[in-house]
């Protein structure tokens, strides 16, 4: 199962939605991104937010819309995609595409970011990644994992999250590694390439983000 969830951040960041349209099981909004969903034919099936974004008439036609809204206060604890990513971590799902995440305020951009690393400390196997016009934007946990060439976004960048990643081997890439210590700050494995269709990348220990990127 696959859940596609947009937020309210710059709409001319949005990569085209009809891309993903068919490929997901649920759309679920997020305060002004159920407006944006309901502007480009798409129906929400959930909507979270305090919908301070929106207009008393946007208001009215988002709660026509979508039949499950849930509303919260302004004052709370999580950011509105908080809460609706925290709901979709406890669905039997396989992927968790996020829209709308970056771009305007940057404590909101790295909010998202970090969001990401939820599962991976809940040891839940589901892959969330943010996807914006240009990139797309994962974490990964210790292990080995196959990658697959993506024209759209032919730039690999390999970005540490935790102070160390251990033993990562690049197999396949126009700029290999084997069995080599990135610490945090460290801009070595950015802007890598594909050599073939498929390359592996590796780690023993740490956490790494992946960012898949096009000009």
């Amino acid at each position: 199962m696959k859940i596609n969830i947009l937020a309210g951040g710059p709409e001319d960041l949005l990569p085209d939605l009809s891309l993903y349209e068919n490929d997901s099981d649920m759309w679920v909004g997020v305060d002004r991104g159920v407006l944006t969903l309901i502007q480009n034919g798409i129906q929400p099936q959930l909507a979270f937010g305090d919908f301070d974004s929106v207009t008393p008439e946007e208001l009215s036609l988002i709660k026509e819309k979508v039949k499950e809204l849930n509303r919260f206060k302004p004052e709370k604890d999580e950011t509105d995609m908080e809460l609706a990513l925290n709901w979709a971590l406890e669905q039997s799902l396989e992927r968790i595409r996020l829209f709308g995440a970056t771009g305007g305020r940057l404590d909101h951009l790295f909010a998202n970011i970090q969001l990401l690393i939820k599962p991976v400390l809940q040891k839940n196997p589901v892959q969330i990644e943010i996807i914006d016009r240009k990139n797309i934007v994962y974490i990964k946990p210790a292990g080995e994992y196959t990658i697959q060439k993506n024209k759209r976004f032919k730039y690999i960048s390999f970005i540490p999250i935790t102070m160390e990643v251990k033993g990562i081997t690049l197999k396949d890439f126009k700029y290999p590694l084997a069995n080599h210590t990135i610490p945090i700050g460290s801009t070595l494995c950015i802007s890598n390439e594909l050599n073939n269709d498929y390359g592996t990348f590796s780690f023993t220990e740490g956490i790494l983000m992946v960012v898949r990127s096009k000009d």
